[in-house]
């Protein structure tokens, strides 16, 4: 009798609750395309998640272009954002008009 048995790993990703709407330049590639990702690594048997390898999941920065993954820790730009500035197209913040005013162009 023949059992066949797989093992292996899977990683488990997610977006980090927070920051679901956060895009940032990727530091290894520069694309505006990153985004903040919690990730849980697992050892699989049969394809079925059974021991995870850490106690927390990482809290990291992913770009889904060139696959570079960073640690949330080590950018700054990411946890110390300020929701109240707005952000141009290409996700530079900028100074915003005092409320109720309308900027007046002569």
């Amino acid at each position: 009798m023949f059992f066949f048995f797989t093992c292996g790993t899977h990683i488990f990703t997610k977006n980090l609750k927070g920051y679901e709407n956060v895009t940032v330049q990727c530091q290894n590639c520069g694309n505006i395309s990153a985004r903040v990702f919690s990730r849980w690594q697992w050892f699989t048997f049969c394809f079925v998640p059974v021991i995870p390898f850490s106690l927390k999941p990482w809290k990291e920065v992913g770009c889904p272009v060139c696959n570079f993954y960073q640690d949330i820790k080590f950018r700054p730009d990411v946890t110390n954002r300020n929701d109240n500035v707005p952000m141009d197209a290409y996700g530079h913040g900028g100074a915003a008009p005092p409320a109720g005013q309308i900027p007046q162009y002569k």
